[in-house]
């Protein structure tokens, strides 16, 4: 019986020894030796141990390439482990890869520099999977500079959620645990690879332009007081239920970000939430910067909302093998069923090899460029090519 081309396997168990055993034999057993890429995510009980765990992989099943980290919560196949003792690993037969550890520092105009990312990888990289340290990596500025040194390059993962405080992240790389930075893969040609990212939003009303902003201030709408506009929306638009749900789910803001396309839809919009309003101006702060004369759509959000997303984004996908890094604020915080994020992709996906975790924030690719998202699940589906490679980047699934 020949080996399967991806696996993945979870351990509940309390002692790392014993867990790591446990999904190093499974995995084993269904891809064999020598994976090209091996994924690691391990709850906060096992952070202490993530060194012997690495090494333990790296022993018996020699990978290409390792990445991982230490997360509230890690995800496998149909099953979410949430801040209980837990180990996710996933192999796979990918083809040729790169591996950086990844720094960065701060300009004297609060701009930074990432440092460790490879000049010459040697093959047109079709993806790149990244862990942070939310405490000391701008991941938004590695998407930007990437935007322009490699177009097109889906960036998927997120940032670690397995530390309270700067100091104790704990990411892997190979067989080396830092505390801060990132670590990365870049993913060559030979696997296909589709980004899926669901913000789990809703839009409502109408698609209107920005007619006046100041830095994350947006002061004027369709050439009026932007409080305005939106009380406007919010009253023509929604019914009762949705208007109550606001306060505890919050108000968010849609911007296209593709000024080509001109019918806009959800899938074209990056949501980003409103975190006030200032009454003498009836200015609204955004958590982004929204460039002036960009489109923009208000949006709610709630558990149906992000539950009816992800099935949307994931229909008449098929893959052989998922990553998936879903936002800390979703799983049993937010759904009534446990277990909901990876189920769903179960469900559209059938029975394949999951691996991922909980994050603190999730990298995906939306309207053509690469965002940090709050609230979202990001997907990154393998599938095994059946013919010649183009080298192109599949940014986009099909719409």
């Amino acid at each position: 019986m020949s080996a399967s081309a991806f696996a993945s396997a979870l351990s509940r168990h309390p002692v790392s020894s014993q867990a790591v055993g446990e999904v190093v034999g499974a995995v084993l057993e269904e891809v064999g030796e020598r994976p090209d890429l091996v994924v690691v995510t391990v709850t906060r009980s096992h952070a202490g141990a993530l060194e012997d765990v690495v090494a333990v992989i790296d022993t018996l099943l020699h990978p290409l390439g390792l990445i991982g980290c230490a997360a509230e919560s890690v995800i496998g196949r149909g099953a979410e482990i949430e801040e209980l003792p837990g180990i996710s690993l996933w192999a796979g037969q990918v083809g040729p890869l790169r591996t950086a550890v990844l720094s960065a520092t701060r300009r004297a105009d609060d701009s930074w520099v990432v440092h460790g990312w490879p000049d010459d990888v040697g093959f047109a990289p079709s993806a790149a999977l990244v862990l942070a340290d939310p405490f000391t990596f701008p991941a938004g500025d590695l998407c930007a500079a990437l935007a322009d040194s490699h177009p097109g390059l889906p960036i998927i993962g997120g940032y670690s959620s397995g530390a309270s405080g700067a100091g104790g992240t704990r990411l892997a790389l190979g067989d080396r645990v830092v505390s801060d930075g990132a670590v990365a893969v870049l993913l060559g040609p030979a696997t296909e690879v589709v980004p899926v990212v669901s913000q789990g939003c809703r839009p409502f009303g109408r698609m209107l332009t920005v007619t006046r902003v100041e830095r994350n201030l947006v002061l004027e709408i369709a050439g009026r007081p932007a409080m305005e506009c939106m009380v406007d929306e919010i009253a023509e638009h929604l019914g009762r239920a949705d208007i109550t749900g606001i306060e505890g789910n919050g108000l968010l803001l849609g911007r296209c970000v593709d000024d080509t396309v001109l019918e806009p839809g959800p899938r074209d919009l990056l949501f980003r939430p409103l975190l006030g309003v200032e009454r003498a101006t009836g200015a609204l702060s955004v958590e982004d910067r929204v460039p002036l004369g960009h489109t923009v759509q208000f949006a709610v959000r709630d558990a149906g909302t992000a539950a009816a997303d992800l099935t949307t984004a994931l229909a008449r996908h098929r893959a052989d093998a998922a990553l998936l890094f879903t936002c800390n604020g979703r799983g049993t915080r937010l759904f009534d069923d446990a277990h909901h994020d990876a189920r769903a992709l179960g469900g559209a996906l059938g029975p394949v090899p999951l691996g991922g975790m909980f994050a603190a924030g999730e990298f995906g690719p939306v309207g053509g460029a690469n965002f940090v998202h709050t609230f979202a699940a990001s997907a990154l589906l393998f599938r095994e090519r059946y013919g010649p490679s183009t080298g192109a980047h599949p940014l986009m699934p099909d719409r």
